[in-house]
């Protein structure tokens, strides 16, 4: 990716908000993280053409039933008046979750996992996306994102999370 912007670091009141909106469905959580976020990430979004979350395997989706990075990424959008879209990068590969895998392991882990269906690279062809997510720990989902993307004609990706893990070899999920 391009450029990258957080709203906070991740800590402990942070990850509170972080599993509030990703394991209990708490969307006010999400209304707060996505206000700071467009604060955090004015200029990534002035300057995209299309928001894209990170998508969750559909086993995973069916088990939270909820995908907080398309929630995030629908209420940027709103907030900015953007384009969203949660149907153009899929993730086609199930893998393991990524908490306790060091940066080598969760490059490995995400290998071939995302794809741009054919339908979708019409969207994307020639745009600058914003790619849009809770956490970013290692970089490794940003970087298997942007290279979906980016195979599939994104001219740009930048990259726009909640929160930033400032060390990422510690345990913090």
């Amino acid at each position: 990716w391009q450029r990258a912007r957080a709203a906070v670091a991740f800590d402990e009141t942070s990850r509170n908000l972080v599993h509030g909106l990703k394991y209990h469905d708490t969307q006010e959580t999400g209304l707060l993280m996505s206000r700071m976020m467009a604060r955090a990430g004015r200029v990534l979004l002035e300057e995209a053409d299309l928001l894209i979350p990170v998508p969750l395997h559909r086993f995973r989706l069916w088990q939270r039933r909820f995908n907080q990075s398309s929630y995030l990424a629908q209420r940027l959008a709103e907030l900015r008046g953007k384009p969203w879209r949660s149907n153009i990068l899929t993730r086609v590969k199930s893998t393991r979750p990524q908490v306790g895998l060091d940066s080598a392991a969760r490059r490995k882990n995400l290998k071939g996992a995302f794809r741009v269906a054919a339908e979708g690279e019409a969207f994307i062809a020639g745009r600058k996306i914003l790619l849009i997510d809770d956490v970013l720990t290692t970089g490794a989902t940003s970087a298997a994102c942007t290279q979906a993307l980016k195979r599939a004609g994104a001219a740009q990706v930048d990259v726009l999370v909640f929160a930033l893990v400032l060390e990422p070899a510690r345990l913090h999920i």
